[in-house]
């Protein structure tokens, strides 16, 4: 291979902000933008991850903030549906012996 060949395109941020944008939009392809934009696919993934990882939320939450627990409302059942070919088995078990639905399950996926 001659020399150049072996060497790397650098694209500038503006660029590549360019890119992103377009990616960014509802229903738009990355490999469609990057085609378009004679770009591998994986290169425009990379450059995503790597402006993800810029802009990632910190780890953790400064000490003003709290967990606030919201009450959820338990289901009163459990609805299992299970298929084996063309035969259909509807399974309800009251959530207060989840446990014990959890037992049977193994014994019948044995």
């Amino acid at each position: 291979m001659t020399e150049s060949k072996l060497r790397r395109r650098r694209h500038s941020a503006e660029f590549k902000a360019q890119v992103l944008a377009e990616c960014a939009q509802p229903g738009a392809s990355i490999a469609a933008v990057a085609m378009a934009h004679g770009i591998n696919d994986n290169l425009v993934h990379k450059w995503r991850r790597a402006c993800a990882m810029v802009h990632q939320a910190p780890a953790i939450l400064p000490a003003t903030e709290a967990f606030i627990p919201i009450p959820l409302s338990a289901p009163a059942e459990l609805r299992i549906e299970l298929r084996s070919g063309a035969i259909t088995a509807n399974v309800v078990w009251p959530t207060s012996s989840a446990v014990e639905c959890a037992l049977w399950l193994r014994e019948v996926f044995r």
